[in-house]
This record gives structure tokens, C-alpha cells and sequence, in this order.
């Protein structure tokens, strides 16, 4: 069984993912599709804030980003062990190391006693793309100054104020992910509770995380833009792919592709959660027509996440 979803984000201005380059100029990452250029995120931006955001939750995270550093660095608490790092399981990782090193750390790892064998190299369970703007870029930009600091300052590093560049969008985003329930939705954790630990599932929590999703990362952390589901579309299938246009949402938020495909008997209804804001803008006849397709329908995304979750145990418990 897989699920496959995508997620759009409600709409908001922008500069939250970029690049750095010379003259204080900031720059939104971009793709182009057909004539226009269209604001990106990466997939590896969004995976290490859900990678906070499991570890805010008392779980088990073998790496933690450093941010006191002179660039982009992280740590490790051990070598990998997906049976007990809940981001080393989903995420996946890879040891690079010449074969006699590889001798030095199977050596190490033999002394943990590990119930499990140990492996170098593991895929990502949770497959995600570059979410992408459904608004191209218009070469919008902001001008800010920072103050310059006063000559007997101690922390003066420049002779005059800096004038900062930064391009800017006003757009929502959506991305798909993808998940093979088969490889994770019995895989447990052992999560903080207090003074003691509890044995939750991991699953449950990693799309707790999506439908809370924020704090990704750009722009040094100054933007608030929720990348947390305003409209979500998930299907449960034993299918290998999702069968639809994975970024499928148009300007106007609708999902044409699969609702339509639903009531013209394209795709099974009972596969298909819609949920969000997508349902809240939906006329009533073509709910009442969705719903008697067996289609599942919630005004509330990350309601819907939930129900998604306890569908899957249901799923795999045979009732």
C-alpha cells in the first residue's frame, strides 16, 4: 500500500528560500516552466524542518543542525541506526567512507550490539519534490538598509551601512510526497514522555509533522511562511504511482485533474481524502457527487491527516 499527496500552502509573500551571491542581492532559487520562471523550495530545505520539528516532539533525531557556525553544518550523535533515529529511518543517510575505514566503523558498531545489520547507505521512506510557486516570479524586489554601527562600537565590521536586495513573490506553494506504508507504518520510536519513554509510531508522527509543517529554511530564518497544508489531496492505492498530474492545483486552488477524473470514473473514489481549504470552496452538489463516490471529504487539512492515519491502521489490522 502507498499513499502519494500533495499539499498546497496558502498564499503569502515571499523570500523564503534563496540563494546568496554578491552586492547584497539575494535570490529566490527559480525553475522554468514554459515562458515563465517560477519560485522553487527545495525538497532538503522542507525535510530538515520536519527533522526539528520530529526532534520538538521528543523524538529521537540522530542530527541536529549547528547554527553558531560559519556555514551550513550539522552533527550526529552516532553512526546511523534507523531502528532507533526516527530521521534516520525517514529520511535516509549515507556513510561515505574508503573500505578501511568501513573495517573501523563495522568494528564500532559491533560493540552496540545493534539487533539490526548495519548498513552504509539507506533510502529516503518519505519521497518528496521541490515545491513549487503556482505564481511565476514578476522580478519583484525589496530594498532594506542595515544601520551602520556607530564608530566606537566594538562590533563594527563595515565603514557604512550595507543596502540589501531581495527578490520577492506573492504566491502559495504545493508539493507532493510519497510514502510505501509497507517499509514504515509498524516502525516505532521511543518517544519522551516526562521522566520516561513511550513506544509511539513513527508514521503517526511524521504526518503529524507535514500537516504542522514550518520553520523552513531561508532567508535566515527572518520569513514566516507556512509551508503547513491550506488544501491537500492523498491517495491510498496499492498502485506503484499516483496516476495524476502530482502538481495538479491551479491558481484558483481546485484540483481539476482528479476531481473530475473522480466523477467521470477515472480514478477509484474510495482511494481518494480531499481536505482543506479546497473542500470549504467546493459547491455542495459536487460534494454530495464526490462523497456518494465514496470519496473522503474534511474542511479541516490537518483533521484529515489524522483520519488518513487511523484509516492506514485500520488497513493494516484487516477490519
Amino acid at each position: 500500500m502507498n499513499l502519494f499527496a500533495t499539499v498546497l500552502t496558502y498564499p503569502a509573500p515571499s523570500a523564503n528560500y534563496r540563494g546568496e551571491s554578491e552586492q547584497n542581492r539575494t535570490v529566490i532559487q527559480k525553475i522554468t516552466d514554459g515562458r515563465f520562471e517560477y519560485p522553487v523550495i527545495s525538497p532538503e530545505a522542507m525535510r530538515n524542518a520536519l527533522r526539528e520539528i520530529l526532534a520538538s516532539y521528543g523524538l529521537p533525531c540522530n542530527r541536529a543542525r549547528l547554527h553558531d557556525e560559519d556555514q551550513l553544518a550539522v552533527k550526529f550523535l552516532k553512526y546511523p541506526y534507523p531502528e532507533e533515529y526516527i530521521d534516520d529511518f525517514f529520511f535516509g543517510y549515507m556513510v561515505a567512507a574508503k573500505p578501511e575505514k568501513r573495517k573501523e566503523i563495522l568494528e564500532e558498531i559491533k560493540k552496540e550490539n545493534r539487533p539490526c545489520g548495519f548498513q552504509f547507505k539507506r533510502d529516503s521512506v518519505l519521497r518528496m519534490n521541490l515545491a513549487k510557486s503556482l505564481e511565476p516570479y514578476r522580478h519583484n524586489s525589496l530594498l532594506t538598509q542595515s544601520p551602520q554601527h556607530s564608530k566606537d562600537s566594538p562590533w563594527q565590521n563595515a565603514d557604512n551601512s550595507a543596502l540589501l536586495h531581495r527578490e520577492t513573490v506573492q504566491t502559495a506553494f504545493q508539493y507532493p510526497f510519497a510514502l510505501n506504508l509497507n517499509e514504515c507504518r509498524k516502525q516505532t520510536f521511543k518517544k519522551k514522555a516526562g521522566d520516561s519513554d513511550e513506544e509511539v509510531n513513527g508514521l503517526k508522527f511524521l504526518l503529524k509533522a507535514i500537516s504542522e509543517l514550518n520553520g523552513v529554511a531561508g532567508n535566515h530564518a527572518r520569513s514566516y511562511y507556512e509551508m503547513a497544508p491550506a488544501s491537500i489531496v492523498i491517495r491510498l492505492s496499492d498502485s506503484l504511482v499516483a496516476g495524476y498530474n502530482t502538481y495538479g492545483f491551479t491558481k484558483e486552488g481546485d484540483f481539476p485533474e482528479v476531481i473530475e477524473g473522480i466523477r467521470k470514473g477515472d480514478y477509484p473514489g474510495n482511494e481518494f481524502h480531499i481536505g482543506g481549504k479546497i473542500v470549504k470552496d467546493m459547491e455542495e452538489k459536487k460534494q454530495v457527487e464526490l462523497t456518494e463516490k465514496k470519496v473522503t471529504l474534511d474542511r479541516n487539512a490537518q483533521r484529515l491527516i489524522t483520519m488518513v492515519y487511523g484509516k492506514i491502521l485500520v488497513k493494516e489490522n484487516g477490519k
